[in-house]
């Protein structure tokens, strides 16, 4: 019996696009469907990839509407008990689809769990091991350019990268689907921050390896689509997961950490950039649902918010 279904977006993927799928269909050894949800490319990189692999299947988007919507397509369409949803620019390791799947099954509590991702250009340095979100409003991967001999055991974590991880489908009929209004970044820690109110756990599992070039269709690391859509999905994501009571026990730590990010983007030069993507994150917010308090619920907006505390210490160990 196929358990899950691998969810690909792609957009203008040429580069990157056919390697992912070779290393998925040679790495992987229990069945599974393969789904290629595609943001209206030009690039000729669907067409490649319907030849070179018959047996997968892709779904044509008229247009780019941004990583949400491909994904939620792909969601969608799934039948399957587990989705994973894996970037173009990744190349799995053996096995890889097979681990994560274990990990998710140990436990009907757990929602999602990331891999290892592996730095493409340098692969003895780790592009993340769990991802993390605290009370400064930053999110960040856990070891970044750290050796990939590190973070070798599972553990829990705020969230998922998205670019390489398994959800329980029938938890995103309780919580919802990706917000697409962020079109793209931090929409995986808004999804897994909503899963974590409602008492789902968020796992890292190392034995998953993938190799992950980054930020492939944004163009770099530090760029200026990535930081505005970043800033401004960042205060939606504020205004939309915490409580107004939570909010003002933040703000001095939130107001810290986006002044830091400010002269951060200065010296690279991206400060104007910065400050008005605050503004449409701000504007964003307007008359927008927020997640619903629900005081069933209280123990976990604890549990989160001594997390997003502690979180400020994992950041700099």
């Amino acid at each position: 019996m196929c358990e899950v279904t691998i969810v690909i977006p792609n957009y203008n993927g040429k580069k990157y696009l056919v390697p992912c799928l070779e290393a998925l269909y040679g790495g992987t050894y229990i069945e599974m469907n393969v789904l290629v949800v595609d943001n209206g490319s030009k690039d000729n990189s669907i067409e490649e990839a319907k030849e070179s692999f018959p047996q997968t299947e892709f779904i044509l988007l008229d247009q780019n509407y941004g990583f949400c919507r491909a994904v939620n397509v792909g969601i969608k369409s799934c039948q399957t008990p587990y989705v994973l949803l894996l970037n173009n620019d990744t190349q799995i390791k053996p096995g890889f689809v097979e681990y994560l799947l274990s990990t998710i099954k140990r436990e009907k509590r757990i929602f999602s769990v990331e891999a290892k991702m592996i730095q493409f250009h340098n692969q003895e340095l780790l592009d993340s091991a769990g991802t993390f979100y605290n009370a400064l409003g930053w999110a960040f991967a856990r070891g970044r350019d750290h050796s990939v001999g590190k973070y070798q055991k599972r553990c829990r974590t705020f969230a998922a990268c998205a670019g390489a991880a398994i959800y329980r489908r029938a938890i995103f009929d309780e919580i919802g689907l990706f917000d697409e209004r962020h079109f793209a970044y931090l929409e995986d820690i808004d999804v897994g921050y909503r899963a974590r109110i409602q008492g789902y756990v968020n796992v890292y599992e190392p034995s998953a390896e993938v190799i992950h070039v980054g930020s492939a269709a944004s163009g770099s690391r530090y760029n200026e689509f990535k930081i505005k859509y970043s800033a401004r999905n960042n205060i939606y994501l504020i205004y939309k997961n915490m409580p107004l009571l939570q909010i003002l026990i933040n703000i001095p730590f939130l107001f810290l950490g986006f002044f830091a990010k400010f002269l951060f983007f200065c010296k690279k030069g991206f400060g104007p950039t910065y400050m008005q993507s605050l503004k449409e994150g701000f504007a964003m917010c307007d008359g927008q649902q927020k997640v619903e308090f629900e005081r069933k619920n209280l123990k976990n907006y604890v549990k989160i918010q001594l997390e997003l505390w502690g979180n400020i210490v994992r950041k700099f160990i």
